[in-house]
């Protein structure tokens, strides 16, 4: 006789497979919800007439996402049924969902967005603000895979401006790697190096299928021979504070702590790093280098 093994019934212990099954429930809702909010006139169809359902009906969501009408009403009904990008792609245009509505979507059906249109280049004023008087301490606005998309005074006095560099090599992986001055000045920087390509291969992960993360790990590997035996390591790192020493030529030895905050809580966002001196030395010598003349 064939004894089945029974799971204990411990309350308030997750059944197999409920997380999933609450997805498929939010994804139905959502898909409902931007469905029902769309006219026929925003999405170029005639409103015909007796039409009762506020918004598009879901044949013709189908039809304006090249899908059968019978499997996108099983999306809509939570039936536990696979979807690629390619059609999560045409439902977010038939839909006409923005960059975050998109993101979310595409977070619920537990598939990789090969183009996320909530990344974006655009920073808000306010951000631009924070990063700004945050001064005299260096600070920048990264995307996660560490682009510097803008950055104030004392972090070009510190490090170098970027508006000096090419656009593709306005990036700290890349500077780290590529750069003379960051690899002469940066006292502990093969730690570092090494520190910040595991951390790059734990968020590839999740955006590995994205073309410009691959496109930013194809280019270093093509790059670097070094960065090519960092990468062929497999080590993976969290984000967490720590604090860097660089030798600068004028106001010498700096120890600052790398700070960041999150602007979003999407795993496109953007983030504030700061550098922020980790003793009264740094925060001296900081002060002085705020004082020198642009040059």
């Amino acid at each position: 006789m064939t004894i089945t093994p029974t799971v204990p019934d411990v309350p308030g212990a997750p059944v197999p497979g409920e997380g999933a099954a609450i997805r498929r429930q939010e994804l139905a809702a959502f898909l409902r919800s931007r469905r029902e909010r769309v006219t026929p006139e925003q999405a170029g169809l005639p409103r015909g007439p007796r039409r009762r359902t506020p918004g598009l009906r879901r044949e013709e969501v189908a039809q304006l996402s090249a899908v059968g009408v019978t499997w996108y009403t099983w999306l809509e009904q939570a039936r536990p049924i696979k979807v690629s990008a390619q059609v999560l792609d045409a439902i977010c245009r038939a839909l006409l969902m923005d960059g975050m509505e998109r993101a979310h979507l595409f977070t619920l059906a537990g598939v990789i967005d090969p183009r996320p249109e909530a990344e974006c280049a655009a920073i808000s004023a306010t951000a631009r603000r924070l990063m700004h008087n945050i001064a005299p301490y260096p600070a920048t606005l990264q995307n996660a895979r560490y682009d510097v998309l803008a950055h104030n005074r004392p972090f070009a006095q510190v490090f170098g401006d970027p508006l000096d560099l090419a656009p593709h090599e306005r990036n700290c992986l890349w500077l780290l790697t590529m750069s003379p001055r960051w690899r002469e000045t940066f006292l502990d920087h093969d730690e570092m190096l090494r520190d910040l390509i595991a951390k790059y291969r734990a968020s590839m992960a999740e955006h590995g299928a994205e073309p410009l993360w691959k496109e930013r790990l194809d280019g270093l590997l093509a790059a670097s021979a070094e960065f090519r035996e960092l990468w062929e390591r497999h080590e993976v790192r969290t984000m967490s504070a720590h604090v860097k020493r660089y030798r600068h030529p004028e106001v010498g030895l700096l120890r600052l702590e790398h700070r960041n905050l999150w602007l979003a809580a999407q795993p496109q966002a953007h983030r504030l790093v700061a550098y922020v001196p980790a003793d009264d030395e740094t925060e001296a010598r900081l002060r002085r280098l705020s004082e020198l003349p642009e040059r």
